[in-house]
């Protein structure tokens, strides 16, 4: 799995990315799915539009395949833009210290580093609306579902963490 990894990696082209720094004392989150294409993009961006300012951000994949196109006109349509978010490798975040990592699906999970210090593992097993098969509206009806999925287990997590 390492060399598929190192290929999407190397097909990525992204820049390193240095640790990020906590910010005002902001507990630090760590959203992973397989791609960092949709699931954890949308977590990523639910959680900074409706708690930014309590958590520090972030979401990685296993095997990075660029934010998907129905990934971004889903969070359009809730007046969340995804411009600037890129997919990264979970690799990037191995030296981080996080407070919550969150896998969403069994691959993440299982194919996740370990992160130094302490952290808190939610395990959210969503699955990929990328593996439904039809035409255009019934793939972006299960993105839809998808983001409303995470958005109520977003909102949960706010409240049963925020201090």
């Amino acid at each position: 799995m390492g060399d598929l990894s190192e290929l999407f990696r190397n097909e990525q082209k992204t820049e390193p990315k240095s640790e990020p720094k906590p910010l005002d004392g902001k507990k630090k989150v760590l959203f992973i799915c397989t791609g960092n294409s949709v699931r954890s993009q949308m977590a990523e961006a639910l959680l900074k539009a409706h708690a930014g300012e309590i958590f520090d951000i972030h979401s990685a994949g296993i095997t990075p395949a660029g934010v998907h196109h129905l990934t971004k006109k889903v969070m359009a349509e809730i007046g969340i833009s995804m411009e600037g978010h890129q997919s990264i490798h979970v690799n990037e975040y191995a030296d981080t210290k996080f407070d919550y990592v969150i896998p969403l699906c069994e691959v993440a999970a299982l194919s996740c580093p370990d992160f130094p210090g302490e952290f808190k593992r939610i395990n959210w097993y969503i699955d990929d609306p990328i593996r439904i098969f039809g035409d255009e509206e019934r793939k972006l009806m299960a993105f839809q579902i998808t983001r409303n999925i995470l958005k109520q287990k977003v909102e949960t997590f706010i409240s049963e963490n925020r201090q």
